[in-house]
């Protein structure tokens, strides 16, 4: 409950800053999703105010987090193969416990987007996408083909 409480926020967070732009109703809630299931948008919107936008940790956010947000340009050299499964565990949360980043602290973005949009189909879709831009931003050099 506390990580999905963490991506609320981060969503939040990243979002901000367009909702606040935009005139709204006091009735009308903030949206916490996008439109966009690109993988390159939803971690610009989700994982790049921890993580930076090229993915190195550097995000906005870093600073003020109690754990140093993974380089995620690096998942490949570290194991000479990008390890999908592990990110994708690591994201949804699915099958393993989340020890993320040497805390639990990372949202779990699965239960975060599945609370978020009731399409499982989109939700599927954003989870997949954003995997595949994180495997997208290893380093060209660090790449086993």
């Amino acid at each position: 409950m506390r990580s999905i409480a963490c991506g609320v926020l981060c969503a939040l967070l990243s979002l901000g800053v367009e909702v606040l732009a935009q005139t709204r109703t006091p009735q009308t809630p903030p949206v916490l999703t996008i439109d966009s299931l690109a993988g390159k948008d939803t971690f610009n919107a989700y994982c790049a105010p921890c993580h930076g936008g090229s993915g190195a940790g550097d995000g906005p956010l870093a600073p003020v987090l109690r754990a140093v947000p993974a380089d995620l340009r690096s998942l490949s050299s570290r194991r000479g193969y990008y390890p999908r499964e592990d990110v994708v565990a690591f994201v949804t949360g699915d099958g393993r416990p989340i020890a993320a980043h040497g805390t639990s602290d990372m949202p779990i973005w699965g239960a975060v987007f599945r609370s978020l949009d009731p399409s499982d189909a989109r939700v599927k879709a954003r989870l997949r996408n954003v995997v595949d831009y994180v495997e997208s931003l290893q380093r060209l050099d660090d790449r086993v083909r």
